[in-house]
């Protein structure tokens, strides 16, 4: 991957995720180029060089042409049931526009990496973890060059917006690291842990599809 003229495309890049990943694309010496996709200019990516913006109202709206040559695509999309509003307003983030994105990428050599959660699973009794696991069990369908899928637990970081029980649990967590410092399957990661995890199956992936569970973006 190294001697190839490597071009991302990211989704979902201004929450706390995509900011880190965005962050280390700029960093990285693996990629040449990144576009996010977002609604609005955001002033922070302004000022990273590899970095250009595209603006769009509505992400159902994206085309084939949108996103075309591009050697990955990144989907750090995805909301909660209480910031979306209703059910059906979750559903239409992280099943639909989701989908949407993954459709477009057929037939193209581009390999896509989607966050999605631990615990997803179509037949889960959770909506939230239902959802996730009905998007992942489209996406397996579908022709892709290749498909990454990752499957964090709670996850570390500052957001724009408060969540409550995260960040109770985040602080008991931050209590407890120096305590229980060896990974487990629960423990909390970093936005930074799965960006980092997310660029090296970017450039080291052979299956044509694979998970990463918590304990593997932990050890990455």
């Amino acid at each position: 991957m190294a001697n190839m003229k490597n071009k991302a495309l990211v989704i979902g890049a201004t929450g706390l995720v995509g900011k880190a990943l965005i962050k280390q694309l700029q960093a990285s010496s693996e990629f040449d180029f990144v576009t996010v996709i977002v609604r609005k200019e955001l002033s922070e990516f302004k000022s990273l060089s590899k970095v250009s913006q595209f603006v769009i109202e509505d992400f159902l709206l994206l085309n084939d042409q949108d996103v075309s040559g591009y050697t990955h695509a990144f989907s750090c999309l995805g909301s909660t049931i209480k910031k979306a509003g209703s059910k059906q307003n979750f559903y239409a983030i992280d099943y639909e526009i989701n989908a949407h994105f993954a459709d477009l990428l057929q037939d193209k050599e581009t390999h896509l990496l989607l966050v999605s959660a631990m615990g997803a699973n179509s037949t889960s009794i959770f909506f939230y973890n239902r959802v996730k696991g009905q998007l992942e069990d489209y996406l397996k369908t579908l022709t892709l060059s290749k498909l990454s899928i990752f499957h964090p637990s709670l996850l570390i970081g500052q957001r724009d917006e408060q969540r409550i029980f995260e960040g109770l649990a985040q602080k008991i967590f931050l209590n407890l690291e120096n305590i229980w410092k060896k990974p487990f399957l629960y423990k909390p990661v970093t936005a930074e842990q799965l960006a980092y995890t997310m660029l090296v199956a970017a450039k080291t992936q052979m299956e044509a599809v694979k998970i990463y569970d918590n304990l593997s973006i932990q050890t990455t």
